[in-house]
């Protein structure tokens, strides 16, 4: 009696399906890459990355490096030298002597590991995608790095 009916015009049954796929579409491209991926054993770009990490010094990067190593989650890690930086932040535009440098070729899951390891509190930490490299050596990080 009081209360009234609003009466939206119907969706067309197209269009369900049509925003469902739109909303589906990253999933979806993503299961049908790795599935490609098992049946040819070609490599997907962006399965790896290479990830920057700046620690301390070299001690701690090693401390780092051992960790994620023992876990696997890496199947290398380079140690690179101190390195100069110039940043704004804390101390607009000094420049200061970092430590230690890795380098690692990794699966993502390796992030959530950083995080509980690295002593910084905001730890500089980038990622960059393997879009191409060596067949050989995409196949060797495969084996290397366990999936699950």
């Amino acid at each position: 009696p009081g209360r009234q009916r609003v009466l939206c015009p119907p969706f067309p049954r197209g269009m369900d399906v049509l925003t469902l796929l739109v909303l589906m579409y990253p999933l979806l491209r993503g299961l049908a890459l790795h599935l490609h991926s098992a049946v040819t054993g070609s490599y997907i770009p962006g399965t790896h990355s290479i990830a920057f990490v700046n620690c301390l010094n070299e001690q701690i990067a090693r401390d780092i490096a051992r960790a994620i190593m023992d876990k696997k989650l890496a199947a290398y890690v380079n140690i690179l030298p101190k390195s100069s930086a110039l940043g704004r932040g804390a101390g607009l535009g000094r420049g200061w002597e970092r430590g230690a440098r890795l380098a690692l070729t990794l699966l993502l899951r390796a992030w959530f590991h950083f995080r509980s390891i690295h002593p910084f509190e905001t730890p500089e930490i980038i990622s960059l995608p393997i879009d191409q490299g060596n067949p050989l050596y995409l196949k060797w990080i495969e084996e290397n790095v366990p999936r699950d």
